[in-house]
C-alpha cells in the first residue's frame, strides 16, 4: 500500500510538466491530452516537490490513509 496520496485536479493543469520534471520517483506522467496524472502512486515518498512547484496549485500530496 502506498504511504502517500498524490491528488491531482486534472482541470487546473495546464500542462506545463514541470511536476513530472520534479519527481525523483517518475510517479507522475504526462497524458496524451497534454495534462499531468498519477502513473505509480505506490512509489511516491512524500517528498511534496511536484506540490511545491505546481504554478496552479493542482497537486497536494497527503500521507495515505491506513486501514488499521
Amino acid at each position: 500500500m502506498a504511504k502517500y496520496a498524490v491528488e491531482l485536479v486534472s482541470r487546473l493543469c495546464k500542462g506545463c510538466e514541470i511536476c513530472v520534471e520534479v519527481c525523483p520517483r517518475d510517479v507522475l506522467v504526462m497524458t496524451a491530452q497534454a495534462k499531468a496524472t498519477v502513473a505509480v502512486p505506490e512509489q511516491c515518498i512524500g517528498c511534496n516537490l511536484c506540490e511545491w512547484h505546481c504554478p496552479d496549485f493542482a497537486i497536494t500530496v497527503k500521507e495515505a490513509a491506513t486501514n488499521e
